[in-house]
């Protein structure tokens, strides 16, 4: 267990200072993964922080299409910032960035409350090995594409404000009905260190799935008394965590 930094804004550098830290190659970028009925916007509460201290930063927007094409758009991601870089993934976005991390660019992988699969496993296939958890019991699958309905938000951010659930619900990405079924090479846990978050009281991955691929892989874990978004629910700590793998990383 960390320690979660205090505050969200973090400590306020110069700007000729930042300039610099920035064009370091060894301070380590930052791209993010998001997952299903979520878009890059998810780490809004993280971001700003990461960037005050020195950190070149992307969100990745992935479509939900394919698997294939989300690990595509983190490589690209990969090209707009400085290596060594640091991948991070929430929920579908740890299948993602399990295989866009065996990248020669990747330092190092945060999983947020995420799927890890080995190289004989589907995102379904991981999923199916634990109990189902209450938020697909609030699906629709309209249009080729998986809905969560109004009434399972509480199941994904249950510990946020109501305002906040509304807009996270309002901006869901919804995934092709077989994404979790398709398979991409690359397992890059087994060749990168890893830190993990748990999610505590997660209704949408199972804490014990959480826990399985966290002591699988051999991972630095956290555990948050959190819903499935605790880069929502408790940014300080992510960022803590971020911080911290950064900061292993460049001492590496």
């Amino acid at each position: 267990m960390g320690v979660p930094a205090q505050g969200g804004a973090g400590p306020k550098i110069p700007a000729e200072e930042r300039a610099h830290l920035m064009s370091t190659p060894t301070i380590p970028s930052i791209v993010f993964a998001h997952g299903i009925w979520a878009d890059g916007s998810c780490y809004s509460k993280v971001i700003p922080t990461l960037q005050a201290q020195g950190h070149q930063v992307v969100s990745a927007q992935n479509s939900l299409d394919t698997v294939a094409g989300d690990v595509a758009a983190v490589k690209r991601a990969l090209g707009r910032v400085s290596s060594p870089a640091i991948l991070v993934g929430h929920s579908y976005g740890g299948t993602v960035i399990t295989a866009a991390g065996t990248d020669d660019r990747v330092a190092g992988l945060v999983y947020i409350s995420a799927l890890a699969p080995d190289e004989d496993e589907t995102s379904q296939s991981l999923q199916a090995k634990f109990p189902t958890t209450d938020a697909f019991g609030h699906i629709d699958i309209a249009d080729g594409r998986i809905w969560l309905r109004p009434d399972g938000i509480e199941c994904f951010a249950g510990d946020l404000s109501e305002q906040e659930q509304q807009v996270v619900w309002a901006t869901q990405g919804a995934p092709a009905a077989d994404l979790f079924d398709q398979k991409v090479e690359g397992t890059a846990w087994k060749s990168k260190p890893s830190w993990y978050i748990v999610a505590k009281n997660d209704r949408s991955v199972h804490p014990e799935l959480e826990r399985f691929c966290a002591k699988r892989m051999d991972a630095s874990t956290y555990e948050a008394d959190s819903s499935h978004v605790p880069m929502l629910s408790q940014p300080s700590l992510v960022i803590d965590v971020i911080l911290t793998a950064a900061k292993s990383v460049r001492g590496s």
